[in-house]
């Protein structure tokens, strides 16, 4: 089965095909950019299928992450997998960014945490046990400060690889012998980690995939705001 993953959560615009069959990547492109999404995310895809000599109907499933992130860039990457899978007429997955980020980093024995800054102080985390193989949450996710973090994961007592965009600092800011952050080719988003993660999902229609923000948008806030004067 042929896999196609897609990351447009954070700063990186992330697009990898996975066969299931071999367990291989046949083809990865990740890129940080300052262009929005919706410039180069389709590109990258119609690039890999291009060069693994493949074609868009090889596809069997698309996985993409789905929240938590930027709230532009979530919406962009799920409705490019929405088109793909309804001209196609596959299923799909949505994927946790942080649990995404978690697979990115499956080799590691012990405790991953990922840490996406949210806002402020605020962060978007969730930790994961790793036997080496699959890494399977241990909390809900959440958005809470980085100090209440810090408390949850000094309670933990674990020695915890952190990774995302809040992992560096959150390594520096919160020193422990039991940190460890993840090197920079795994640390932030990446469409392998999507893959890999949505080999134990079910896959559902498209039209019931969702984007989950973990926070209220922009727009709901103001809309309560108004009703509250």
């Amino acid at each position: 089965m042929l896999i196609l993953g897609i990351d447009t959560s954070g700063k990186t615009a992330s697009a990898a095909l996975f066969d299931t069959d071999t367990e291989t990547f046949l083809a990865e492109s990740t890129l940080y950019t300052q262009k929005t999404h919706s410039q180069v995310i389709m590109p990258m895809v119609r690039d890999i299928i291009s060069q693994t000599g493949k074609s868009m109907s090889d596809i069997d499933r698309i996985a993409v992450a789905n929240g938590p992130g930027s709230y532009t860039g979530l919406r962009i990457g799920v409705a490019a997998v929405k088109a793909m899978c309804f001209a196609l007429d596959r299923k799909c997955i949505g994927i946790s960014t942080l649990e995404g980020l978690a697979f990115n980093n499956t080799t590691f024995h012990g405790t991953i945490c990922s840490v996406m800054k949210a806002r402020g102080e605020l962060v978007y985390t969730c930790s994961y046990r790793s036997d080496g193989y699959f890494p399977e949450a241990v909390c809900e996710e959440k958005i809470i400060s980085r100090d209440e973090l810090a408390e949850f994961l000094a309670f933990n007592g674990k020695e915890t690889l952190l990774c995302g965009d809040g992992a560096a600092d959150f390594f520096t800011d919160y020193k422990s012998p039991k940190f460890f952050i993840a090197p920079p080719q795994d640390r932030l988003q990446n469409a392998c980690g999507i893959c890999l993660a949505s080999l134990s999902k079910e896959a559902v229609a498209p039209d019931k995939l969702e984007v989950s923000y973990l926070q209220k948008v922009k727009a709901e806030k103001d809309l309560e705001n108004k009703n509250k004067i």
